[in-house]
Protein backbone atom coordinates (compact mmCIF):
# COMPACT_ATOMS: atom_id res chain seq x y z
CA UNK A 1 0.00 0.00 0.00
CA UNK A 2 2.70 2.28 0.57
CA UNK A 3 4.38 1.42 -2.42
CA UNK A 4 1.24 2.34 -4.16
CA UNK A 5 1.15 5.81 -2.71
CA UNK A 6 4.52 6.59 -3.27
CA UNK A 7 4.01 5.64 -7.01
CA UNK A 8 0.73 8.14 -7.07
CA UNK A 9 -1.64 5.19 -7.19
CA UNK A 10 -4.94 4.92 -4.76
CA UNK A 11 -4.48 2.33 -2.28
CA UNK A 12 -6.39 -1.16 -2.32
CA UNK A 13 -9.60 -1.39 -0.56
CA UNK A 14 -8.36 -3.79 1.91
CA UNK A 15 -5.55 -0.88 3.12
CA UNK A 16 -8.31 1.54 3.68
CA UNK A 17 -10.74 -1.03 5.94
CA UNK A 18 -13.21 -1.62 3.48
CA UNK A 19 -14.89 -5.05 2.08
CA UNK A 20 -14.58 -5.41 -1.27
CA UNK A 21 -17.46 -4.29 -3.38
CA UNK A 22 -18.71 -2.67 -0.48
CA UNK A 23 -19.85 -5.96 0.18
CA UNK A 24 -20.67 -5.54 3.82
CA UNK A 25 -21.21 -9.42 6.21
CA UNK A 26 -24.88 -7.76 7.19
CA UNK A 27 -25.61 -7.33 3.99
CA UNK A 28 -24.20 -10.44 2.17
CA UNK A 29 -27.79 -12.06 1.43
CA UNK A 30 -29.65 -9.22 0.29
CA UNK A 31 -30.99 -9.84 -2.48
CA UNK A 32 -30.59 -6.78 -5.81
CA UNK A 33 -33.25 -6.06 -8.03
CA UNK A 34 -31.53 -5.72 -11.31
CA UNK A 35 -29.10 -8.95 -11.89
CA UNK A 36 -26.86 -7.03 -14.61
CA UNK A 37 -25.22 -4.45 -12.12
CA UNK A 38 -24.68 -7.94 -10.04
CA UNK A 39 -22.95 -9.63 -12.55
CA UNK A 40 -20.87 -6.30 -14.16
CA UNK A 41 -19.76 -5.56 -10.50
CA UNK A 42 -18.73 -9.54 -9.98
CA UNK A 43 -16.46 -9.33 -12.83
CA UNK A 44 -14.98 -6.24 -11.43
CA UNK A 45 -13.80 -7.72 -8.58
CA UNK A 46 -12.66 -11.05 -9.91
CA UNK A 47 -10.16 -9.08 -11.91
CA UNK A 48 -9.05 -6.41 -9.61
CA UNK A 49 -8.68 -9.86 -7.49
CA UNK A 50 -6.21 -11.04 -10.16
CA UNK A 51 -4.48 -7.65 -10.19
CA UNK A 52 -3.41 -7.82 -6.77
CA UNK A 53 -2.34 -11.04 -6.47
CA UNK A 54 0.56 -9.86 -8.83
CA UNK A 55 1.01 -6.67 -7.48
CA UNK A 56 1.05 -7.29 -3.94
CA UNK A 57 3.37 -9.23 -1.95
CA UNK A 58 1.66 -9.03 2.12
CA UNK A 59 3.25 -10.58 5.02
CA UNK A 60 2.35 -13.69 6.70
CA UNK A 61 -0.92 -11.97 8.75
CA UNK A 62 -1.91 -9.80 5.54
CA UNK A 63 -2.03 -12.81 3.71
CA UNK A 64 -4.39 -14.64 6.32
CA UNK A 65 -6.61 -11.76 6.47
CA UNK A 66 -6.44 -11.27 2.18
CA UNK A 67 -7.51 -15.70 1.81
CA UNK A 68 -10.38 -14.74 3.97
CA UNK A 69 -11.72 -11.68 1.89
CA UNK A 70 -11.07 -14.10 -1.31
CA UNK A 71 -12.99 -16.68 0.34
CA UNK A 72 -15.63 -14.41 1.15
CA UNK A 73 -15.50 -13.42 -2.54
CA UNK A 74 -15.99 -17.17 -3.52
CA UNK A 75 -19.12 -17.81 -1.93
CA UNK A 76 -20.94 -14.50 -2.44
CA UNK A 77 -20.17 -15.64 -5.88
CA UNK A 78 -21.49 -19.16 -5.82
CA UNK A 79 -24.74 -18.28 -4.14
CA UNK A 80 -25.07 -15.65 -7.35
CA UNK A 81 -24.44 -18.11 -9.60
CA UNK A 82 -26.71 -20.47 -7.50
CA UNK A 83 -29.43 -18.36 -8.42
CA UNK A 84 -28.64 -16.25 -10.98
CA UNK A 85 -30.51 -13.75 -12.29
CA UNK A 86 -31.80 -14.28 -16.29
CA UNK A 87 -33.08 -10.95 -16.69
CA UNK A 88 -33.85 -7.39 -15.48
CA UNK A 89 -37.85 -8.78 -14.46
CA UNK A 90 -36.84 -11.60 -12.70
CA UNK A 91 -36.07 -9.73 -9.17
CA UNK A 92 -40.05 -9.06 -9.05
CA UNK A 93 -40.52 -13.03 -9.03
CA UNK A 94 -38.18 -13.66 -6.47
CA UNK A 95 -40.77 -10.82 -4.33
CA UNK A 96 -43.59 -12.62 -5.32
CA UNK A 97 -41.96 -16.03 -3.60
CA UNK A 98 -40.95 -14.59 -0.63
CA UNK A 99 -44.80 -12.32 -0.79
CA UNK A 100 -45.86 -15.82 -0.93
CA UNK A 101 -43.81 -17.89 1.59
CA UNK A 102 -45.24 -14.78 3.99
CA UNK A 103 -48.76 -15.55 3.41
CA UNK A 104 -48.53 -18.79 3.75
CA UNK A 105 -46.63 -18.86 7.30
CA UNK A 106 -49.70 -16.30 8.08
CA UNK A 107 -52.11 -18.11 6.88
CA UNK A 108 -51.63 -20.84 9.41
CA UNK A 109 -52.36 -18.56 12.20
CA UNK A 110 -55.17 -16.33 11.14
CA UNK A 111 -57.76 -15.59 7.74
CA UNK A 112 -56.16 -15.28 4.57
CA UNK A 113 -55.22 -11.58 3.81
CA UNK A 114 -57.23 -9.19 1.32
CA UNK A 115 -54.80 -9.17 -1.23
CA UNK A 116 -53.57 -13.00 -1.26
CA UNK A 117 -53.03 -14.33 -4.47
CA UNK A 118 -53.79 -17.81 -2.71
CA UNK A 119 -56.76 -19.65 -2.77
CA UNK A 120 -58.81 -19.40 0.51
CA UNK A 121 -59.38 -23.21 0.62
CA UNK A 122 -63.25 -23.28 0.15
CA UNK A 123 -63.50 -20.38 3.57
CA UNK A 124 -66.31 -18.07 2.87
CA UNK A 125 -68.06 -15.97 5.38
CA UNK A 126 -70.87 -17.80 7.60
CA UNK A 127 -73.63 -15.69 5.82
CA UNK A 128 -72.45 -15.27 2.42
CA UNK A 129 -74.92 -15.08 0.35
CA UNK A 130 -74.61 -15.17 -3.62
CA UNK A 131 -78.35 -14.50 -4.98
CA UNK A 132 -77.78 -11.31 -2.71
CA UNK A 133 -74.33 -10.80 -3.67
CA UNK A 134 -75.78 -10.92 -7.84
CA UNK A 135 -78.53 -8.52 -6.60
CA UNK A 136 -76.21 -5.31 -5.65
CA UNK A 137 -74.58 -5.93 -8.91
CA UNK A 138 -74.50 -2.28 -10.62
CA UNK A 139 -73.66 -3.68 -13.67
CA UNK A 140 -74.41 -7.20 -15.22
CA UNK A 141 -73.72 -7.91 -18.77
CA UNK A 142 -76.58 -9.41 -21.07
CA UNK A 143 -76.64 -13.23 -21.76
CA UNK A 144 -73.79 -13.76 -24.27
CA UNK A 145 -75.31 -17.12 -25.84
CA UNK A 146 -78.12 -14.62 -27.38
CA UNK A 147 -76.42 -11.31 -26.98
CA UNK A 148 -77.47 -9.02 -29.81
CA UNK A 149 -75.92 -7.21 -32.41
CA UNK A 150 -74.69 -3.43 -31.48
CA UNK A 151 -75.16 -0.53 -33.52
CA UNK A 152 -73.13 2.60 -33.39
CA UNK A 153 -74.84 5.60 -32.66
CA UNK A 154 -74.67 9.41 -33.47
CA UNK A 155 -71.63 10.77 -30.64
CA UNK A 156 -70.19 7.10 -30.20
CA UNK A 157 -73.51 6.42 -27.92
CA UNK A 158 -73.43 2.20 -28.57
CA UNK A 159 -76.81 0.70 -28.05
CA UNK A 160 -78.38 -2.59 -28.27
CA UNK A 161 -81.70 -4.24 -29.68
CA UNK A 162 -82.84 -7.28 -30.71
CA UNK A 163 -84.25 -7.13 -34.52
CA UNK A 164 -87.81 -6.45 -34.36
CA UNK A 165 -87.30 -6.12 -30.44
CA UNK A 166 -88.42 -9.41 -29.44
CA UNK A 167 -86.04 -12.10 -28.22
CA UNK A 168 -87.41 -15.85 -28.64
CA UNK A 169 -84.33 -17.05 -26.15
CA UNK A 170 -85.02 -18.13 -22.95
CA UNK A 171 -84.26 -16.01 -19.38
CA UNK A 172 -87.51 -14.20 -20.03
CA UNK A 173 -90.50 -14.32 -17.50
CA UNK A 174 -93.69 -16.65 -17.52
CA UNK A 175 -97.43 -16.02 -15.96
CA UNK A 176 -98.39 -18.02 -13.14
CA UNK A 177 -101.16 -18.44 -12.15
CA UNK A 178 -102.72 -17.64 -8.20
CA UNK A 179 -103.00 -20.09 -5.94
CA UNK A 180 -105.67 -19.16 -3.49
CA UNK A 181 -105.57 -20.86 -0.42
CA UNK A 182 -107.94 -20.82 2.18
CA UNK A 183 -106.25 -20.42 5.93
CA UNK A 184 -106.51 -18.75 8.94
CA UNK A 185 -104.45 -15.91 9.73
CA UNK A 186 -103.41 -16.90 13.43
CA UNK A 187 -101.47 -20.15 12.85
CA UNK A 188 -98.74 -21.33 14.93
CA UNK A 189 -95.16 -22.74 14.41
CA UNK A 190 -93.97 -23.98 11.44
CA UNK A 191 -97.13 -23.43 9.97
CA UNK A 192 -97.56 -19.52 10.82
CA UNK A 193 -93.75 -19.21 9.60
CA UNK A 194 -94.69 -20.96 6.23
CA UNK A 195 -97.40 -18.66 5.56
CA UNK A 196 -95.23 -15.39 6.16
CA UNK A 197 -93.15 -16.72 3.60
CA UNK A 198 -95.73 -16.22 0.84
CA UNK A 199 -96.35 -13.39 -1.10
CA UNK A 200 -98.78 -11.51 -0.47
CA UNK A 201 -100.27 -13.58 2.86
CA UNK A 202 -102.32 -11.61 5.34
CA UNK A 203 -100.59 -11.32 8.88
CA UNK A 204 -102.58 -8.77 10.45
CA UNK A 205 -106.00 -7.18 9.77
CA UNK A 206 -107.97 -4.39 11.22
CA UNK A 207 -111.89 -4.72 10.74
CA UNK A 208 -112.88 -1.43 11.99
CA UNK A 209 -111.35 1.35 9.33
CA UNK A 210 -109.39 4.58 10.99
CA UNK A 211 -108.18 7.02 9.48
CA UNK A 212 -104.54 7.08 9.21
CA UNK A 213 -104.01 3.29 10.54
CA UNK A 214 -102.79 0.68 8.72
CA UNK A 215 -106.06 -1.23 8.24
CA UNK A 216 -104.35 -4.84 6.27
CA UNK A 217 -100.47 -6.20 7.19
CA UNK A 218 -99.06 -8.64 4.01
CA UNK A 219 -96.15 -10.11 3.85
CA UNK A 220 -93.74 -9.25 0.80
CA UNK A 221 -90.68 -11.80 1.50
CA UNK A 222 -87.42 -11.10 -1.14
CA UNK A 223 -87.90 -7.49 -1.24
CA UNK A 224 -84.85 -6.21 -2.25
CA UNK A 225 -83.58 -4.02 0.41
CA UNK A 226 -81.80 -1.40 -2.22
CA UNK A 227 -82.93 2.36 -1.88
CA UNK A 228 -82.02 2.77 -5.79
CA UNK A 229 -84.82 0.53 -6.71
CA UNK A 230 -88.25 1.20 -8.11
CA UNK A 231 -90.27 -1.78 -7.35
CA UNK A 232 -93.85 -1.00 -6.37
CA UNK A 233 -96.60 0.84 -8.42
CA UNK A 234 -100.77 0.78 -8.94
CA UNK A 235 -102.49 0.95 -12.08
CA UNK A 236 -105.33 3.17 -12.89
CA UNK A 237 -107.41 0.07 -12.27
CA UNK A 238 -106.00 -0.60 -8.82
CA UNK A 239 -104.17 -3.73 -9.52
CA UNK A 240 -100.74 -3.52 -7.32
CA UNK A 241 -97.17 -4.73 -9.24
CA UNK A 242 -94.78 -5.13 -6.44
CA UNK A 243 -91.27 -7.40 -7.64
CA UNK A 244 -90.34 -9.92 -4.87
CA UNK A 245 -86.61 -10.94 -6.00
CA UNK A 246 -86.74 -12.35 -9.38
CA UNK A 247 -90.40 -12.14 -9.62
CA UNK A 248 -93.57 -9.91 -9.94
CA UNK A 249 -96.37 -10.52 -8.31
CA UNK A 250 -99.42 -8.89 -9.47
CA UNK A 251 -102.63 -8.24 -6.26
CA UNK A 252 -105.82 -6.33 -6.91
CA UNK A 253 -106.42 -3.91 -4.38
CA UNK A 254 -110.11 -3.57 -4.90
CA UNK A 255 -110.80 -7.56 -4.34
CA UNK A 256 -107.74 -7.82 -2.09
CA UNK A 257 -106.60 -10.88 -3.90
CA UNK A 258 -103.75 -12.21 -5.41
CA UNK A 259 -104.12 -12.26 -9.45
CA UNK A 260 -100.90 -14.44 -10.26
CA UNK A 261 -97.27 -13.48 -10.59
CA UNK A 262 -94.47 -13.49 -13.38
CA UNK A 263 -91.68 -16.08 -12.66
CA UNK A 264 -88.56 -16.69 -14.50
CA UNK A 265 -88.64 -19.24 -16.88
CA UNK A 266 -87.04 -22.57 -16.01
CA UNK A 267 -83.30 -22.86 -17.73
CA UNK A 268 -81.26 -26.00 -17.72
CA UNK A 269 -77.72 -25.38 -16.12
CA UNK A 270 -78.20 -21.49 -15.71
CA UNK A 271 -78.71 -21.09 -11.47
CA UNK A 272 -78.21 -17.00 -11.98
CA UNK A 273 -81.59 -15.42 -11.71
CA UNK A 274 -81.73 -11.84 -12.95
CA UNK A 275 -83.25 -9.70 -10.43
CA UNK A 276 -86.05 -6.54 -11.03
CA UNK A 277 -84.56 -3.42 -10.78
CA UNK A 278 -87.35 -1.01 -11.75
CA UNK A 279 -91.40 -1.51 -12.97
CA UNK A 280 -93.87 0.75 -14.26
CA UNK A 281 -97.88 0.77 -15.65
CA UNK A 282 -98.42 2.31 -18.99
CA UNK A 283 -101.30 5.19 -18.10
CA UNK A 284 -103.90 3.32 -19.55
CA UNK A 285 -103.41 0.27 -17.13
CA UNK A 286 -102.87 -2.18 -20.19
CA UNK A 287 -99.15 -2.82 -20.03
CA UNK A 288 -96.43 -3.24 -17.32
CA UNK A 289 -93.10 -2.69 -18.11
CA UNK A 290 -90.43 -4.45 -16.35
CA UNK A 291 -86.51 -3.65 -16.22
CA UNK A 292 -84.07 -5.57 -15.10
CA UNK A 293 -80.62 -5.29 -14.27
CA UNK A 294 -78.70 -6.88 -17.38
CA UNK A 295 -80.29 -4.04 -19.25
CA UNK A 296 -83.42 -6.24 -20.39
CA UNK A 297 -86.93 -4.36 -20.48
CA UNK A 298 -90.14 -6.36 -21.36
CA UNK A 299 -93.74 -6.23 -22.00
CA UNK A 300 -96.55 -7.47 -20.59
CA UNK A 301 -99.94 -7.77 -21.41
CA UNK A 302 -101.34 -8.43 -17.80
CA UNK A 303 -105.30 -8.53 -19.37
CA UNK A 304 -104.43 -10.80 -21.76
CA UNK A 305 -101.68 -12.93 -19.80
CA UNK A 306 -98.97 -13.10 -22.41
CA UNK A 307 -95.71 -11.49 -22.96
CA UNK A 308 -95.73 -8.45 -25.75
CA UNK A 309 -92.42 -7.91 -26.38
CA UNK A 310 -88.72 -7.84 -24.87
CA UNK A 311 -86.02 -5.01 -25.67
CA UNK A 312 -82.29 -4.98 -25.45
CA UNK A 313 -82.04 -1.04 -25.37
CA UNK A 314 -79.38 -0.68 -22.72
CA UNK A 315 -76.40 -2.82 -21.39
CA UNK A 316 -76.51 -1.49 -17.99
CA UNK A 317 -78.74 -1.77 -14.85
CA UNK A 318 -82.56 -0.04 -16.17
CA UNK A 319 -82.84 1.91 -12.94
CA UNK A 320 -86.32 3.57 -13.77
CA UNK A 321 -89.24 3.86 -16.24
CA UNK A 322 -91.79 6.19 -17.48
CA UNK A 323 -94.62 6.34 -20.15
CA UNK A 324 -95.40 9.18 -21.98
CA UNK A 325 -99.13 7.54 -23.99
CA UNK A 326 -97.27 4.49 -25.97
CA UNK A 327 -94.15 5.96 -25.79
CA UNK A 328 -91.25 4.40 -23.01
CA UNK A 329 -88.90 6.18 -21.60
CA UNK A 330 -85.70 4.10 -19.66
CA UNK A 331 -82.82 5.61 -17.49
CA UNK A 332 -79.86 3.80 -16.76
CA UNK A 333 -76.90 3.65 -14.10
CA UNK A 334 -74.91 5.14 -17.01
CA UNK A 335 -76.65 7.93 -17.58
CA UNK A 336 -78.37 7.12 -20.79
CA UNK A 337 -81.71 8.19 -21.52
CA UNK A 338 -84.06 6.08 -24.07
CA UNK A 339 -87.10 6.88 -25.74
CA UNK A 340 -88.96 3.86 -27.40
CA UNK A 341 -92.29 2.98 -29.46
CA UNK A 342 -92.77 -0.63 -28.76
CA UNK A 343 -95.10 -0.89 -31.94
CA UNK A 344 -91.83 0.27 -33.87
CA UNK A 345 -90.36 -2.33 -35.33
CA UNK A 346 -87.05 -0.71 -34.44
CA UNK A 347 -88.37 1.00 -31.34
CA UNK A 348 -85.54 3.49 -30.06
CA UNK A 349 -86.87 6.87 -31.08
CA UNK A 350 -84.95 8.79 -29.39
CA UNK A 351 -81.97 9.13 -26.70
CA UNK A 352 -79.94 11.57 -24.60
CA UNK A 353 -77.43 11.27 -22.31
CA UNK A 354 -76.79 12.69 -18.80
CA UNK A 355 -73.45 12.68 -16.78
CA UNK A 356 -74.26 10.59 -13.35
CA UNK A 357 -76.43 7.85 -13.11
CA UNK A 358 -80.02 7.96 -12.92
CA UNK A 359 -81.86 6.82 -10.23
CA UNK A 360 -85.52 8.78 -11.06
CA UNK A 361 -87.25 9.66 -14.34
CA UNK A 362 -90.81 10.83 -14.50
CA UNK A 363 -92.82 12.87 -17.52
CA UNK A 364 -94.81 15.75 -16.49
CA UNK A 365 -98.79 15.11 -16.44
CA UNK A 366 -98.47 17.29 -19.03
CA UNK A 367 -96.34 15.49 -21.08
CA UNK A 368 -94.23 18.57 -22.37
CA UNK A 369 -91.22 17.81 -20.25
CA UNK A 370 -89.29 15.16 -18.96
CA UNK A 371 -87.42 15.26 -15.16
CA UNK A 372 -84.91 12.60 -14.20
CA UNK A 373 -83.03 12.62 -10.78
CA UNK A 374 -79.25 11.51 -10.52
CA UNK A 375 -77.55 9.89 -7.84
CA UNK A 376 -75.35 13.11 -7.58
CA UNK A 377 -77.68 15.17 -6.48
CA UNK A 378 -78.86 16.66 -10.30
CA UNK A 379 -82.42 17.54 -11.30
CA UNK A 380 -82.55 17.58 -14.68
CA UNK A 381 -85.95 18.92 -17.09
CA UNK A 382 -85.79 17.94 -20.59
CA UNK A 383 -88.17 19.18 -23.13
CA UNK A 384 -90.75 17.27 -24.99
CA UNK A 385 -88.58 16.78 -28.04
CA UNK A 386 -87.24 13.08 -28.27
CA UNK A 387 -86.82 13.06 -31.66
CA UNK A 388 -83.10 11.63 -32.61
CA UNK A 389 -79.78 10.38 -30.78
CA UNK A 390 -77.55 12.75 -29.63
CA UNK A 391 -75.32 13.61 -26.80
CA UNK A 392 -75.31 16.82 -27.18
CA UNK A 393 -79.05 17.69 -26.31
CA UNK A 394 -78.91 19.89 -22.99
CA UNK A 395 -81.82 20.14 -20.29
CA UNK A 396 -83.50 22.98 -20.21
CA UNK A 397 -83.35 23.25 -16.47
CA UNK A 398 -80.94 21.50 -13.58
CA UNK A 399 -81.34 22.37 -10.63
CA UNK A 400 -79.14 20.64 -7.35
CA UNK A 401 -79.47 19.51 -3.88
CA UNK A 402 -77.03 17.58 -1.82
CA UNK A 403 -77.93 14.22 -1.73
CA UNK A 404 -79.35 11.61 -4.59
CA UNK A 405 -82.76 12.73 -6.46
CA UNK A 406 -84.42 9.22 -6.04
CA UNK A 407 -87.72 10.45 -4.47
CA UNK A 408 -89.35 12.95 -6.73
CA UNK A 409 -92.83 13.35 -8.10
CA UNK A 410 -94.72 15.78 -10.68
CA UNK A 411 -97.93 17.86 -8.99
CA UNK A 412 -100.69 16.94 -10.93
CA UNK A 413 -102.32 20.47 -10.37
CA UNK A 414 -99.46 22.24 -9.91
CA UNK A 415 -98.17 21.73 -13.73
CA UNK A 416 -94.83 23.33 -12.99
CA UNK A 417 -93.81 22.04 -9.32
CA UNK A 418 -92.12 19.09 -8.90
CA UNK A 419 -91.05 17.68 -5.17
CA UNK A 420 -87.86 16.15 -4.57
CA UNK A 421 -86.76 14.16 -0.66
CA UNK A 422 -83.28 14.32 0.44
CA UNK A 423 -81.76 11.07 1.46
CA UNK A 424 -80.03 10.30 4.59
CA UNK A 425 -77.52 13.22 5.49
CA UNK A 426 -79.95 15.42 3.92
CA UNK A 427 -83.29 14.90 5.13
CA UNK A 428 -84.74 18.29 3.24
CA UNK A 429 -88.37 18.04 1.21
CA UNK A 430 -88.32 20.72 -1.12
CA UNK A 431 -90.77 21.91 -4.17
CA UNK A 432 -89.01 23.24 -6.84
CA UNK A 433 -90.55 25.87 -9.99
CA UNK A 434 -88.99 23.87 -12.95
CA UNK A 435 -89.36 27.02 -14.49
CA UNK A 436 -87.21 29.59 -12.55
CA UNK A 437 -84.90 26.62 -11.66
CA UNK A 438 -85.57 27.74 -7.99
CA UNK A 439 -86.95 25.55 -4.70
CA UNK A 440 -90.08 27.63 -3.94
CA UNK A 441 -90.33 25.61 -0.66
CA UNK A 442 -88.80 23.06 1.82
CA UNK A 443 -88.98 20.77 4.85
CA UNK A 444 -86.95 19.32 7.49
CA UNK A 445 -88.08 15.64 7.54
CA UNK A 446 -84.73 14.92 9.93
CA UNK A 447 -84.61 11.82 7.93
CA UNK A 448 -83.77 9.69 4.66
CA UNK A 449 -86.91 10.34 2.39
CA UNK A 450 -86.95 6.83 0.49
CA UNK A 451 -90.27 7.52 -1.56
CA UNK A 452 -92.56 10.14 -2.60
CA UNK A 453 -96.07 10.27 -4.29
CA UNK A 454 -98.72 12.49 -4.70
CA UNK A 455 -102.39 12.18 -4.13
CA UNK A 456 -104.35 14.33 -6.16
CA UNK A 457 -107.77 13.88 -5.47
CA UNK A 458 -107.03 14.16 -1.86
CA UNK A 459 -104.43 17.64 -2.91
CA UNK A 460 -101.71 15.92 -0.25
CA UNK A 461 -98.11 14.76 -0.35
CA UNK A 462 -97.15 12.00 0.80
CA UNK A 463 -93.34 10.29 2.05
CA UNK A 464 -91.94 7.34 2.87
CA UNK A 465 -89.04 7.69 5.46
CA UNK A 466 -86.07 6.02 6.82
CA UNK A 467 -84.52 6.36 9.98
CA UNK A 468 -84.96 7.14 12.57
CA UNK A 469 -89.06 6.31 12.67
CA UNK A 470 -89.40 4.35 9.34
CA UNK A 471 -92.79 6.35 9.25
CA UNK A 472 -95.17 7.31 6.31
CA UNK A 473 -95.87 11.67 6.15
CA UNK A 474 -98.64 13.12 4.56
CA UNK A 475 -97.88 16.91 3.79
CA UNK A 476 -100.65 19.38 3.31
CA UNK A 477 -99.74 20.96 -0.23
CA UNK A 478 -101.16 24.64 -0.19
CA UNK A 479 -98.20 26.67 -1.52
CA UNK A 480 -96.23 28.12 -0.37
CA UNK A 481 -95.92 26.50 3.20
CA UNK A 482 -95.77 22.10 3.95
CA UNK A 483 -96.81 21.01 7.13
CA UNK A 484 -97.27 17.63 8.08
CA UNK A 485 -100.59 15.75 8.35
CA UNK A 486 -100.27 12.81 9.69
CA UNK A 487 -97.80 10.41 10.53
CA UNK A 488 -97.89 6.47 9.98
CA UNK A 489 -96.46 3.64 11.38
CA UNK A 490 -96.11 0.19 11.39
CA UNK A 491 -93.08 -0.55 9.63
CA UNK A 492 -89.91 -1.52 11.26
CA UNK A 493 -87.30 -0.93 8.74
CA UNK A 494 -87.02 2.14 5.91
CA UNK A 495 -90.28 2.76 3.66
CA UNK A 496 -88.68 2.17 0.05
CA UNK A 497 -91.95 2.05 -1.82
CA UNK A 498 -95.30 4.21 -2.23
CA UNK A 499 -98.19 3.71 -4.18
CA UNK A 500 -101.55 5.59 -4.59
CA UNK A 501 -104.74 4.53 -5.84
CA UNK A 502 -106.53 6.68 -8.55
CA UNK A 503 -109.00 7.86 -6.33
CA UNK A 504 -106.37 8.53 -3.55
CA UNK A 505 -108.23 6.98 -0.57
CA UNK A 506 -105.57 3.86 0.72
CA UNK A 507 -101.68 4.35 0.22
CA UNK A 508 -99.83 1.27 -0.42
CA UNK A 509 -96.42 0.79 1.17
CA UNK A 510 -93.76 -1.55 0.89
CA UNK A 511 -90.40 -1.25 3.24
CA UNK A 512 -87.28 -3.21 3.98
CA UNK A 513 -89.06 -5.42 6.61
CA UNK A 514 -90.26 -6.91 4.05
CA UNK A 515 -93.84 -6.12 4.63
CA UNK A 516 -96.83 -4.35 2.48
CA UNK A 517 -98.96 -2.61 4.40
CA UNK A 518 -102.35 -0.43 3.52
CA UNK A 519 -103.51 2.55 5.34
CA UNK A 520 -106.65 4.45 5.11
CA UNK A 521 -107.25 7.82 4.82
Amino acid sequence: ANSRAEEGLPAPPCARGEYLGAVRPGEQQQVHQTGQRQDQRQEGLLLYAKSLQLEMKPASEEAKDWDNMRRMLRDFVGKRNHCPFKGPNDGHHVSYRRFRRRIIQRSSSEGPAASTPLATGGQREPRFDLEAVCQRLELDSPPRDHEPAQRHLQGNLHETELAGGVSHCGGGLVWRAAIHEHGNVQQAGSDERTHALQPFAVLDSTSVSQCGKSVLKLSAPSLLNDYYTNLLDCSCDGIIALALGSSVYLWNSETRALVGHLAPSPQPGRAYLQTISCLSWSRDGRTLCIGTRRGEMQLWDVEQKKSMRRLWSHQSVVMALSWKQQLLSSGTVLGHIHHLDPRAPSPLVGAVVQKEAICSLQWAPGEDCLASGSTEGLLCIWDGDIAGVTRSHQPITTMIQPSAVKAMGWCPWQRKMIATGGGLKDGELRIWDTDLGTCVTSANTKSQICSLRWAEKKRYLVTGHGLPHHQVTCWSSEFPSLSPLYQLRAHSDRVLHLAINSDSTPIFSAGADQHFHIWDM
